[in-house]
């Protein structure tokens, strides 16, 4: 069975046929999906059958457990839509599909294979990984002999920025231990469907066939075998689709289905990108319809996914390379251009199918509102309701990249990310927002930083230490660079150094680096492969702290941990208080830098070094012991051992709009009051002018009773 599954997958458009007369009149160019599982949760299956009158053709079947339950035809007659039922009992094996006129009989084999036990509870990313997108042209070429394929016309050209490159396949599988050894958990591929394209077809971003990986990246197979790979590294794989656009060299092109397949008729009418249009309370129709509607370029047809055969073709693409290769999860590219209802129903089927899986789409705007519409549990105004578990962090992206690339003094500051943070009640799960330093449309970050490397650690110190699920662009580690001033895709994309034979300088091994890229891909080994084992990262709560003096201060904390950031912008050491802190740092005497490894005392004061991101693991304060003997009792701790009585500080003339007259504000702070600024303490009021007495010292701190104020 293996072997025949293999040859289907190789020679989609294979016709097997009895040859009565008048076979030459009809064949099966297509028929997709290429293959199904006996298992699923859902039980009816679509396929799209396309060939040479194909539509005139009755199709048959005699196969336990399965059954034909409706034939749809549409306005060409090239087209045959046939709805199957896979019912619980349909075992695995190979089902005789039969097109019939009148003595003519065209046979067709299709494989129902036996579903990965475990595979609808798979489970997806999430915050305790860490995201590593590649461009496969762009990152390693291990196979030159696919670098260019008969029958494909963009052909190999290194020097070409918009050309390919020959990445593939074979060079991912051979670099997943790096990978894996910087501590990254999952993959996250730009598309690698075919892209028949005369030019610029490297990104992968215009699919011309859906159901084959593109040659120049390898087969069905490798592709399959690449994700198993991964697994035995403990790495997911995300598959990056596009269900908005095709590339204009898809088969369909050539002979479309319906007339509706594509949007404004197959006429090329470009969106005005009015992205806000289709939640806008006062938009027009117009711009609503444009907005989805309307194409990118005209080298990219806009799918209409109203219609029904194709929403379903493109729901049941997805769900076959799930299970076929083993995916962790979908990035869905231009997400809300797709139609709203049509996007509705792919993430509802999908959950179903795969509960626990993970989707993250695209919404390129930097309002918080117009990205959070598209979020499941978001509960929106005209009552759209999506099943999306999450989207791409634009908004705190832009923030990120603006407050830390801005000069002191300018409007974009370390107060906007502070801001936009704080907007998070906005998302039903901010935690599950996958925030991101770049990807392949923006400037490096190292660029849009001026190169300066302290503003870069603080970026990425960020970017995994928020509650976020983590995404780096390959090269990131190296301090790739880039144009700033204007999009320059091909600087954005450039090959990554040690992917091809010859290379001067290879990032897998550290070979002709500089030492400040050795630096920074150091430093982010060393704190992705630390985040693997925080769980207080992963799922902690998060509390911060208004910026002041150009730092911004936040803690991650659980019931058992807290690990406190501080970035400091500032060119010079800038020094904290840490009174201000006090909710977070009670009982906390010191923390350790996760990348230095220095000891930072946090009783009174913190010194920020210039330019710098602490990753502070908090330490508590040595344990109170009290000993108890017949004649005595001694209060000791590691911090003050001598501290057996607390003090009095007293506040003259202090004044409140609730009190008529200033009053004298005598303080007791009980022992210990330096590493437990948490705490709640006793306080004597008195009228000015009046002789105050403090009461008896209250009972010790390891009781708790003394957190009652009192006053007098």
């Amino acid at each position: 069975m293996k072997k025949i599954w293999a040859s289907l997958l190789a020679l989609p458009a294979l016709l097997l046929t009895a040859t009565p007369a008048r076979a030459q009149e009809h064949r099966i160019d297509h028929l997709e999906p290429a293959s199904w599982w006996t298992g699923m949760r859902s039980q009816t299956l679509q396929l799209m059958v396309h060939g040479q009158h194909m539509g005139e053709l009755e199709p048959a079947l005699n196969y336990p457990g399965v059954r034909i339950t409706s034939v749809a035809r549409v306005s060409n007659p090239n087209y045959l839509f046939v709805d199957l039922e896979i019912g619980a009992t349909a075992a695995p094996g190979r089902l005789d599909l039969q097109f019939r006129h009148g003595a003519e009989v065209l046979h067709h084999p299709y494989v129902l294979q036996a579903r990965v036990s475990g595979s609808a509870q798979r489970v997806g990313f999430n915050s305790s990984d860490a995201i590593y997108e590649v461009m496969p042209d762009r990152f390693a070429n291990g196979d030159a002999g696919n670098d260019s394929v008969a029958g494909l016309s963009d052909k190999l050209d290194r020097a070409d920025g918009s050309g390919r490159h020959g990445g593939d396949l074979q060079g991912m599988i051979d670099h997943l231990d790096y990978v894996a050894d910087m501590g990254y958990t999952v993959i996250w591929p730009t598309p690698m469907l075919t892209s028949d394209m005369p030019k610029v077809s490297y990104h992968g971003y215009a699919t011309t066939d859906h159901y084959r990986i593109d040659p120049r990246y390898g087969s069905n197979e490798d592709y399959r075998r690449f994700v198993a790979q991964a697994r035995v590294r403990g790495l997911g794989v995300i598959q990056d689709v596009v269900l908005n656009h095709i590339g204009s060299g898809h088969w369909w092109m050539r002979d479309l289905p319906s007339r509706d397949w594509i949007n404004y008729h197959g006429k090329f009418v470009p969106t005005t990108h009015h992205r806000a249009a289709v939640q806008d309370p006062y938009g027009s129709a117009e711009d609503k319809e444009n907005f989805t509607a309307g194409w990118f370029v005209e080298n990219m047809p806009d799918l209409n996914q109203r219609n029904p055969y194709l929403a379903n073709y493109l729901i049941q693409n997805n769900i076959w390379w799930i299970e076929y290769a083993g995916l962790a999860g979908l990035r869905v590219d231009t997400y809300s251009y797709s139609d709203g209802p049509f996007l509705a129903e792919w993430t509802r089927r999908i959950m179903a199918e795969y509960p626990r899986l993970n989707l993250v789409g695209e919404e390129w705007s930097t309002s918080i509102p117009v990205v959070s519409r598209w979020l499941e549990g978001k509960r929106n105004f005209d009552g759209f309701v999506s099943h999306m578990p999450a989207m791409m962090d634009f908004p705190l992206n832009d923030t990120l990249r603006r407050a830390l690339a801005a000069r002191d003094g300018d409007e974009n500051s370390l107060n906007n990310l502070y801001e936009t943070l704080s907007q998070d009640y906005l998302y039903p799960h901010a935690d599950n927002m996958v925030l991101f330093e770049g990807n392949h449309d923006m400037a490096r970050i190292f660029s849009v930083l001026n190169e300066d490397i302290g503003l870069f650690k603080m970026a990425m110190a960020y970017v995994l230490t928020a509650p976020r699920i983590p995404q780096l662009y390959y090269g990131t580690e190296i301090l790739m660079t880039s144009s700033v001033k204007e999009r320059d895709d091909a600087s954005y994309r450039r090959d990554f150094p040690g992917g091809w034979q010859g290379d001067a300088v290879n990032a897998f091994t550290g070979a002709g680096l500089s030492a400040q890229q050795r630096e920074a891909q150091a430093m982010l080994k060393k704190l992705l492969n630390w985040r693997k084992a925080q769980p207080v990262i992963h799922h902690g709560k998060t509390m911060h702290y208004g910026p002041e003096q150009n730092t911004y201060v936040y803690f991650r904390y659980d019931g058992t941990h807290k690990v406190m950031v501080a970035l400091n912008k500032n060119a010079t050491e800038t020094v904290l208080p840490t009174a201000r802190f006090h909710e977070m740092l009670d009982g906390v005497a010191s923390g350790v830098d996760v990348l230095s490894g220095a000891s930072y005392a946090l009783d009174g004061q913190l010194r920020l070094p210039a330019r710098s991101a602490l990753i502070l693991e908090l330490k508590p304060a040595a344990a109170t012991t009290t000993t108890t003997t017949a004649a005595t009792t001694t209060t000791t701790t590691a911090a003050a051992a001598t501290a057996t009585a607390g003090r009095v500080v007293i506040v003259d003339k202090f004044a409140s709009p609730q009190l008529h007259n200033s009053r004298a504000l005598r303080i007791y702070l009980p022992p210990g009051y330096a590493t437990h600024a948490r705490q709640r303490y006793p306080v004597l009021l008195c009228t000015t002018g009046k002789t105050c007495s403090m009461p008896p010292p209250p009972p010790t701190a390891s009781s708790g009773a003394w957190r009652r104020p009192w006053t007098a």
